[in-house]
């Protein structure tokens, strides 16, 4: 990105939106509690400024996160300082700790390839305290996309002003492949104006690829639809 506080305008952007994080945080949980009543220890991969981890905080009492970006996790630790994170890439991750659940929400598409997929799946299944849970929230399958598809946000706190704008299109002309180009512009009193653009690419996985990534990691799982997450999420647990 194109500014070294790129993670406090895109932490700006995201808690602005209608996205009801405690919500979402609550369902998850009792999702995995109904699998694990005693579940205690929780890791939030992808956890970026962890907006979902202080709620998962109030409800599990050893919550911890992962996230490729130090200056992300700086803003998660800020908001859950008693929760120990890890800085890594999720192709990468090997953390010296066990769970009583993993949970990666809106960050799965990012891998590229459906072996990609099993191979995270099965680093979050050997994070697994025995009887653990795995939490994933799935992107969109190609016949979901719409190409072309645009979003705006306009978000405008404390004397500053930002807006969002993205635009995704098929990536190469791949039909599992997507690319957003995504264009911030921000007014800051002291600042002035700037604003900048990033590329992001991720992988529209059909179904049949997460139940077979969680088989491959030898855990039986299931897609559960309902609550707040309008593509449902995928619960597993270990067979073995």
């Amino acid at each position: 990105m194109y500014h070294d506080d790129y993670h406090e305008i895109y932490d700006l952007v995201m808690r602005n939106r209608s996205k009801d994080y405690a919500a979402e945080a609550a369902h998850v949980a009792a999702l995995i509690r109904a699998r694990a009543p005693e579940a205690a220890s929780l890791l939030d991969v992808c956890c970026g400024t962890g907006l979902h981890l202080r709620h998962f905080a109030e409800h599990f009492p050893e919550p911890a996160g992962l996230d490729g970006s130090a200056a992300m996790l700086s803003l998660a630790r800020a908001r859950v300082p008693h929760a120990p994170t890890w800085v890594s890439d999720i192709r990468e991750m090997k953390v010296d700790a066990r769970f009583d659940a993993v949970v990666c929400l809106f960050a799965i598409s990012h891998l590229e390839t459906p072996e990609e997929l099993a191979d995270v799946i099965g680093r979050f299944a050997d994070h697994l305290a025995p009887g653990g849970v795995i939490v994933v929230e799935p992107w969109l399958a190609p016949e979901e996309f719409t190409p072309g598809y645009v979003s705006a946000d306009l978000v405008e706190d404390g004397g500053r002003t930002v807006t969002r704008l993205s635009h995704s299109v098929l990536d190469g002309g791949r039909a599992d492949r997507m690319r957003m180009r995504v264009h911030y512009a921000v007014a800051d009193p002291a600042a002035g104006l700037r604003s900048g653009e990033e590329t992001t690419r991720m992988s529209l996985f059909r179904p049949e690829h997460y139940a077979d990534a969680f088989a491959r990691a030898g855990c039986a799982a299931e897609h559960v639809t309902g609550g707040p997450f309008a593509g449902g999420l995928w619960i597993a647990r270990r067979t073995g």
